[in-house]
């Protein structure tokens, strides 16, 4: 039929606007120009440049081959023009190509408009173009797109690999929470990630905090699904299920995440599940568990993994450094001062041994004519490659880069993702390696820094153990060799006690060290006689001149101008002169000892250097710690860990009465234990209701994973004015909060709660049950 079939419809204006808004048409003002219609030409005007009142009518032509709509009004004609989905899909694909991101969206949002979602390949092809930008912006766009399609539940438009390789440039990006939601959504759709690939996701994620404790989270969801052999291996359909089982690298990533972030519970978590799944340790795995039992006080886990590092044959130095470190000091938070200190000499002991044997070595091969220098660069000091490559770990990082998608997608078993997350796991394991302070290696033997005597020192200063602590120091100093007796480490803590203003402690010390036949010069005795003279303490002094005369020590001329001083406020002039006379029948130089006078004068300007400086802010700016606290933490946690908990409380109860305050990790274990056993929320309101108490009275702190604890375990129970007091306190700390974990908890247990109409009569406590559960659910994003 070559004639044009017309309809005309009448229309208001408000009408026309709606159906036009309505996105589905390209609309163009037209002036005086001509489109083709059926071999024929016909003019079309429009008369303004807005709907105006006068539009009256539509014509439409709907039977135009090239899908043009026209719009008569009584004022103009409007052309509309229909765009093709075919054609459109393939400008998106060629604008994202181009890397034309800001075209592909536009293109994009108008397909959406017309006719929702693009086909398939375009979707998947816009998800790795814009991962491929590594910018926050075009992947931001790019994961709204996969939370629509889950909405709308069009998921199967996603496709698994891009999926993941969106998920790893939003890790990369620093965007942890969406690339751990594309995981756990994967894991939810049953397109299950290969672990090689999803532990690359973790490193990534694992580099700020958030992102760690998620990169947890994860390992902890995923590993219950392999829990207690509930998969088995042998059947064929369960092979893309058993690839994503998390293994030991896995493990080692998230591990080290936990430490660097301090979040050390949810860390042994992680451990206690390992042996359920059948992961085993490496050497690195073996070293971040002792960094972990060291900071949660686990003792004698230590104690069990030595064994274990003793008869390890390929752990290097550091390794080694980093056990003993957290050996030492966890018997340092159990007040085990004689571990400790036993420790401490028979360091030094193999360190002399060592010594001496390398110089036996050294002397021999200098007899024989070879380099000495080949031989001490091979032995000690830094390698240089190494140090190298740690630098070229920590450019790779700050050079934000993505290997192209069809890269990534030829690489099936996802060995180059595998590489990366091994390179990012010996980033995080050498920012562990800087957190050892007490113990340093040379030639490959382990040896005290000045940190652990400050420490030992510290601790049997204030467990008033001065005859252990002059007992210590005197055998390290035979072991070490002090340069003067006037700088060894004991005469070092006799002086920070004097400036300390703790007088009767120096002097006990100064007296164990004559008492041991160990000689000292006469500064110690200066600056201690110049204080008890300043205390106004004249029988302390007649003693120690006493001390002084039987060590055969001679006072300086600034002792004798102390003793003078104070004689002259006690107006004893004949005192006075007598001691002006001894001085000159003495011949005593003015001007009195230069070593000292400069060690007062440092002292005085806050300048003191080396152990004297460390010990002084150590004591001044560190608290006094409770061993016993760390004592019931470990009995409480076994208890709790056996599911004993009427034990635990009995203990908890004990604890209490010895006069130990509980702490976050006290709290913790409870909490989890309770949990674990499910039905004691009762129990958990009224340790909630404790801990704000208490905190409110002492220095105990509420850190993140003891208030998620009490959320999780609010939330299970339905006790939502309580999970939402939590809420706010972590809101308030800002803290991070997985919603993500919480809206499938609250899915889980309590999806049809509160879903109709309020009761017409209704408590108050009713009342209040339901406006805590509809805020939680509105703050999880469910309403």
């Amino acid at each position: 039929m070559r004639e044009m079939r017309r309809s005309i419809i009448a229309a208001s204006p408000s009408f026309l606007y709606a159906l036009l808004s309505r996105g589905h048409f390209s609309v163009a003002r037209i002036c005086r120009c001509e489109y083709p219609g059926y071999g024929s030409h016909r003019s079309v005007s429009c008369g303004s440049d807005s709907f105006s009142n006068n539009l009256t009518t539509v014509n439409v032509y709907s039977s135009v081959p090239n899908r043009l709509m026209l719009f008569s009004t009584m004022a103009g004609t409007i052309l509309v023009q229909a765009r093709d989905p075919a054609k459109l899909n393939m400008e998106i694909l060629d604008a994202i190509d181009e890397r034309r991101y800001s075209d592909t969206w536009n293109l994009y949002d108008q397909h959406m408009q017309m006719e929702g979602f693009p086909r398939k390949s375009v979707v998947n092809r816009l998800l790795t173009g814009f991962a491929e930008s590594l910018d926050v912006q075009w992947l931001e766009k790019a994961y709204g797109m996969v939370e629509q399609a889950f909405q709308e539940s069009k998921q199967n438009l996603l496709e698994k690999d891009p999926l993941i390789y969106l998920s790893l440039a939003l890790a990369k990006c620093n965007l942890s929470v969406p690339a751990s939601t594309i995981l756990r959504k994967l894991v939810e759709t049953e397109q299950f990630p290969p672990v090689t690939a999803w532990s690359a996701i973790l490193a990534y994620m694992s580099q700020t905090a958030p992102g760690a404790y998620l990169a947890a989270e994860l390992i902890l969801e995923i590993g219950y699904l392999f829990q207690d052999g509930r998969v088995d291996p042998r059947k064929k359909s369960n092979a893309p299920l058993i690839a994503m089982k998390p293994n030991t690298a896995a493990f080692n990533i998230a591990l080290a995440g936990c430490l660097l972030f301090g979040t050390t519970r949810k860390a042994e978590q992680l451990l206690d599940m390992m042996p359920r799944i059948g992961v085993k340790a490496d050497a690195n795995l073996l070293i971040v568990m002792a960094h972990i039992y060291e900071r949660n006080g686990r003792r004698e886990e230590l104690r069990k993994l030595q064994r274990h590092i003793d008869e390890s044959c390929n752990l290097t130095d550091i390794q080694f450094r980093q056990f003993y470190n957290c050996l030492l000091t966890c018997h340092l938070k159990f007040g085990d001062l004689d571990s400790a200190s036993n420790m401490v000499l028979e360091m030094l002991r193999k360190a002399k041994e060592a010594q001496n044997s390398l110089a036996t070595a050294t002397l021999v091969l200098e007899a024989a004519g070879n380099d000495n220098k080949t031989f001490t660069a091979h032995t000690s000091g830094p390698n240089p490659s190494r140090n190298k490559s740690d630098g070229s770990h920590n450019n790779s990082l700050t050079e934000l880069q993505i290997i192209s998608y069809d890269e990534f997608s030829r690489d099936r078993n996802f060995v180059k993702l595998g590489n990366e997350a091994k390179e990012v796991l010996l980033i995080l394991l050498a920012k562990l390696q800087t957190q050892v302070e007490l113990i340093t290696t040379e030639h490959g033997i382990l040896q005290p820094t000045e940190k652990i005597y400050v420490k030992l020192v510290k601790a049997f200063l204030e467990a008033e153990k001065l005859q252990d602590l002059a007992r210590f120091l005197i055998k390290a100093e035979r072991e070490d060799s002090p340069v003067s007796n006037d700088d060894s480490a004991l005469v070092h803590v006799i002086k920070s006690c004097i400036s300390l203003g703790w007088l009767d402690q120096a002097h006990d010390l100064l007296d164990e060290m004559r008492f041991a036949g160990v000689r000292t010069g006469s500064s110690v005795y200066a600056s201690l006689l110049k204080a008890y003279c300043k205390a106004n303490r004249p029988r302390e002094v007649t003693s120690l001149l006493r001390d002084a005369q039987k060590a055969g020590i001679q006072l300086d001329s600034s002792c004798y101008d102390s003793l003078i001083q104070s004689r002259v406020i006690q107006q004893d002039t004949q005192g006075a002169l007598g001691l002006f006379k001894e001085m000159k029948e003495a011949k005593i130089p003015r001007g009195g000892n230069a070593e000292f006078e400069r060690l007062v004068e440092g002292c005085a300007g806050n300048g003191e250097a080396g152990l004297m400086a460390k010990l002084l802010q150590e004591i001044k700016e560190g608290q006094k710690l409770d061993s016993g606290v760390h004592d019931w933490n470990n009995v409480i946690h076994f208890f709790c860990k056996k599911r004993l908990m009427a034990d635990a409380e009995k203990a908890l109860a004990k604890m209490r009465s010895l006069g130990h305050t509980p702490n976050a990790q006290t709290f913790h274990s409870m909490v989890t234990g309770y949990a674990a056993i499910g039905g004691k929320y009762i129990e958990v309101t009224e340790l909630w209701g404790e801990m704000k108490s208490l905190a409110s009275s002492t220095p105990m702190k509420f850190d993140q994973e003891l208030l998620d604890s009490y959320l999780y375990t609010f939330v299970r129970g339905g006790f939502f004015v309580r999970a939402n007091e939590v809420v706010n306190m972590m809101e308030k700390g800002d803290m991070f909060v997985d919603k993500y974990k919480y809206r499938t908890l609250y899915l889980k247990y309590h999806k049809t709660l509160y879903k109709g109409k309020a009761p017409k009569y209704q408590t108050e406590a009713q009342l209040k049950k339901r406006e805590g559960a509809l805020s939680f659910k509105k703050w999880v994003g469910l309403s």
